[in-house]
């Protein structure tokens, strides 16, 4: 009989039974909690960098040192916990990018996942003993083109794997507003194009390159889809939101529970891209002309304004986390309408297998 179980995903010498990662989310959504679950059930567990240190004493005083201590604190806390495979989720706009790199390669975390830019000099963090593999996140084939060929003609060193995040992920999109819903820019168009050039880069260099899907990936069916059309395994997000083991507050995860379709939105971020959040006061008060008072601790993303920006993104999204919505919202995938319950990472997990045994049959 076939066997209809997951297949393993390989990342260089890293073997995760169950071929899911689970999405960074930022501001305190993705810790310790939900990514040592994840990674103790076979997956690929992701710790989130941006503003982790936001429950530090010192955060608004010493943010640069509060966010790296914080990050050092993360990652040995899940390593103690799980003996699976973690990450940590940097974004490459973050003003103070290096300094998270090098303190999770210090700290031995398995991979780097960086997206939200091209991390063009990723691989220069790395020493000759470091043992982290490097995964950037793109959104198109010409983004997977010039990275990997980059680093291999500077740096001889070749993308560990490549995640491709279509524009139905959450939080920020690698997309212009206009692409977002184009047929043309959607996940099941570009992933073909990402693995045809991956495929000829792993040729030249004579290295495998995984290609993790990502973006709107919602159940066990659509990640039989995404494997069989080529992909080495899925990365989600949103649906991780919704278990116990998640770091974020129970009203964070209640705003997941009870948002409808309508609710979600695309939103123009103060950092300069589009992103996919739940719709609420907050955010019709920006879209109505309201500037939110804030004093800007650190200039946390380079591609951010503080002068012109109409509320800080920083904020908004820690206050998200703690449950009050008054001063900020909730960045979802666009399929968050459709989560109706609170599970845990282990009946997830099981859940996303029925279905992806079912859809082989």
């Amino acid at each position: 009989m076939k066997n209809l179980d997951f297949p393993s995903l390989r990342i260089g010498d890293l073997v995760a039974p169950v071929p899911i990662i689970q999405g960074g989310m930022g501001i305190g959504i993705s810790l310790s909690g939900l990514s040592s679950a994840v990674a103790s059930q076979g997956g690929i567990g992701v710790i989130a960098a941006a503003g982790i240190g936001m429950c530090e004493t010192d955060f608004f005083k010493n943010y640069l040192q509060a966010n790296i201590r914080a990050l050092r604190n993360e990652i040995r806390k899940t390593q103690s916990l799980t003996k699976g495979i973690l990450g940590v989720n940097i974004m490459v706009a973050l003003s103070n990018f290096s300094d998270y790199v090098t303190a999770s390669i210090q700290e031995g975390i398995d991979i780097i996942f960086a997206g939200a830019g091209l991390p063009l000099n990723l691989p220069t963090y790395l020493s000759k003993n470091s043992k982290t593999k490097l995964v950037p996140i793109i959104s198109s084939a010409r983004a997977a083109h010039v990275l990997i060929t980059r680093w291999q003609e500077r740096y001889h060193y070749t993308a560990d794997a490549i995640v491709l995040e279509g524009p139905q992920a959450g939080g920020h999109l690698g997309f212009k507003i206009d692409q977002i819903n184009n047929p043309s820019y959607q996940l099941d168009q570009l992933l073909p194009e990402v693995l045809k050039a991956v495929s000829l880069l792993e040729s030249k260099y004579n290295k495998k390159i995984p290609v993790i899907a990502a973006g709107g990936i919602y159940n066990g069916k659509d990640i039989k889809k995404y494997l069989s059309m080529g992909a080495s395994g899925v990365q989600m997000a949103t649906r991780f939101v919704a278990t116990e083991e998640c770091d974020a507050s129970n009203d964070f995860k209640q705003a997941y529970l009870m948002a409808e379709k309508k609710d979600v939105v695309i939103i123009k971020s103060p950092v300069g891209l589009p992103g996919r959040a739940i719709q609420n006061k907050f955010l019709f008060d920006v879209s109505e002309g309201q500037k939110k008072p804030f004093s800007c601790p650190y200039h946390c993303i380079s591609t951010c304004d503080p002068n012109t920006t109409p509320y800080c993104i920083a904020s908004a999204l820690t206050h998200a986390k703690k449950g009050q919505f008054k001063h900020g919202f909730a960045f979802a995938g666009s399929n968050v309408w459709r989560i109706n319950q609170m599970v845990s990472v282990d009946e997830l997990i099981k859940t996303l297998r029925k279905e992806f045994e079912d859809a082989s049959h």
